[in-house]
């Protein structure tokens, strides 16, 4: 082998190196952003043997956030027994403590990261209602052809 072919065989080791490394940092940093963009505390989830009986309202303009939302409070325990969508729109996500326990609904904020809000209504048969603004974000869902 030349030296010329010994030189070019380590531009390419060292190129596929470089390439490598900054694929593995890239994904790395990409991994890391999106847990802390959407993921909640570890501690908002309901408590074991306790249903508490959410309300998921979709109050922007995007198609299907109800639905994100709904699948990732089941995903935490949470009993989501409705969802809809409001006339009205929101900027913010508000969660309504409907039953009189705040406890449930402080869950249920730091869970979407809401502000909680006291707002009784003992004819809806529910926990708590979720009004999603324009500052939730879902969860990143796995890509699935």
């Amino acid at each position: 082998m030349t030296l010329t072919g010994r030189r070019y065989g380590r531009m390419i080791v060292a190129l596929l190196l470089i390439v490598g490394l900054g694929w593995l940092g890239w994904h790395e940093w990409t991994r890391r952003w999106r847990a802390s963009e959407t993921s909640a505390p570890a501690d908002a989830k309901a408590p074991a043997g306790t249903r508490i009986k959410v309300e998921v309202i979709n109050a922007t303009r995007t198609n299907g956030l109800a639905r994100r939302a709904t699948s990732f409070l089941r995903d935490r325990g949470f009993d989501v027994v409705g969802s809809g969508t409001a006339s009205e729109q929101r900027t913010t996500t508000l969660v309504l403590d409907r039953s009189g326990h705040p406890e449930w609904a402080y869950l249920v904020g730091r869970a979407v990261k809401g502000k909680v809000e006291a707002s009784p209504d003992s004819s809806r048969y529910l926990d708590v209602t979720v009004l999603l603004g324009a500052d939730w974000r879902p969860p990143p869902q796995p890509f699935d052809p």
